[in-house]
């Protein structure tokens, strides 16, 4: 499989860790990239962050719209929202970019999946699927992508997950987050919650609390 093109950013010239983090609907790699320096790491913690661009494809509920996504979107409710091809193949992408940090030296172990809204989407949908053991699963103002997933997932179950949604949530609602935390942490995965009076956005006060969760993930806390 060829990769996606990525924005990467190290906090250190020997990253011990990475941060595999998909960006939403019609943005790209930048997106996330600014708060890298926002996260304010500490020095002893060098971590790789990769940012890939999704592919670019036609959107249904833009009208046809080509843009980045990693999905097709056919609908606005919570069921049946996420084009489910399009969901396995963005995975195995994500799969593919696990992989090639193994092959740069980062143990699965200490490899972190993380994403905003669709992107968010897809990093759920592999860590219930994949045969490795990761460090961690951040879903940003996301949503469980295909209905009895976790019923039907294969990963394991021990995985610690920081999941945090905006309560003024007009695109992804904050109810669909809440549900897919509960589905989560009901299937024995370790989920730490966090809401903010916010939309469909990244708040500082979230941005503090995706911090202390990458301290305690990587051992530092």
């Amino acid at each position: 499989m060829s990769l996606p093109e990525c924005v990467e950013v190290a906090t250190g010239p020997e990253p011990v860790g990475s941060v595999i983090w998909l960006h939403g609907l019609g943005a790209d790699g930048h997106d996330f990239e600014p708060i890298v320096p926002e996260l304010q790491l500490p020095s002893d913690l060098q971590l790789r962050f990769v940012f890939p661009h999704a592919p670019i494809r036609p959107v249904t509920i833009n009208g046809g719209m080509h843009m980045r996504a990693w999905y097709d979107i056919v609908s606005l409710d919570s069921e049946g929202r996420a084009d489910a091809d399009g969901v396995r193949e963005s995975t195995a992408i994500l799969e593919a970019l696990i992989a090639r940090e193994i092959e740069r030296g980062v143990p699965a172990q200490n490899i972190v999946i993380a994403g905003f809204s669709m992107g968010g989407a897809i990093a759920i949908h592999a860590a219930l699927h994949t045969s490795h053991r990761l460090a961690g699963l951040m879903a940003l103002s996301t949503y469980l992508p295909i209905p009895g997933d976790v019923e039907t997932s294969t990963g394991g179950r021990d995985l610690p997950v920081f999941a945090a949604h905006g309560t003024f949530d007009p695109m992804v609602l904050h109810q669909w987050g809440k549900a897919s935390a509960d589905s989560l942490a009901a299937a024995g995965f370790t989920v730490e919650w966090h809401e903010y009076p916010m939309q469909h956005a990244v708040c500082a006060e979230e941005i503090e609390d995706i911090r202390t969760w990458l301290l305690k993930v990587f051992g530092r806390s």
